[in-house]
């Protein structure tokens, strides 16, 4: 009964972290260019984003990716919610049978949360790309002076909030699905040992 309990609550801290997780910014990302002639120098953003998985299902389905967002958004929205409610519905079922099965629904749909984690893989991969500089030096003339341009551009990344409550949320809600399942498994173990009792008196 305690881990039926321990899933319930943890299901709803998961739920919790969910909404910021999807909301706030996941990471920022931004390049710059940076233009060395002589003695001048010119500085230059080319990219400066902060994308939350809220924006980026926004802007790819505003540039006609339409598929892509709608995967996003089925695999990180949808199916997150619900097995939260799925889960939270079994909680409150007083029929073993009926819990039995929603959490057995939960277990089978548990395959596409894989998309949760998958997301936040994503996002760690663009953040590989932090500091990667690129430099280029070229020398020309110009009516007999020589004069040096140097082109040069920097690409930084950084974690934002929105992806240490994505992360809780997906690890809160694998135990809070992990407990939901064995007290479930638990009381129909009693249950069958009950049956067995009676049936043998």
């Amino acid at each position: 009964m305690i881990r039926k309990h321990l899933g319930f609550a943890l299901n709803l801290a998961a739920l919790g972290l969910f909404f910021p997780g999807v909301l706030l910014t996941m990471f920022s990302f931004n390049m710059e260019m940076m233009v060395n002639l002589g003695a001048s120098d010119l500085t230059s953003s080319l990219i400066d984003k902060e994308l939350s998985i809220a924006t980026s299902i926004q802007e790819l389905w505003e540039d006609d990716r339409v598929l892509v967002a709608s995967l996003i958004f089925a695999f990180s929205v949808c199916i997150p919610l619900l097995k939260t409610l799925l889960v939270s519905i079994a909680y409150f079922v007083k029929h073993a049978g009926l819990e039995k099965k929603l959490l057995g629904l939960v277990a089978a749909i548990g395959k596409w949360s894989m998309a949760d984690v998958f997301v936040v893989a994503i996002f760690l991969a663009v953040m590989s790309t932090n500091h990667a500089d690129t430099s280029t030096n070229e020398q020309f003339t110009v009516f007999g002076f020589s004069i040096a341009l140097d082109i040069s551009s920097q690409t930084l990344s950084a974690i934002g909030d929105g992806f240490y409550y994505f992360t809780g949320y997906c690890l809160l809600s694998l135990l809070a699905t992990q407990l939901s399942l064995s007290a479930s498994k638990q009381a129909t173990q009693k249950l069958q040992k009950i049956d067995m009792a009676n049936i043998t008196n």
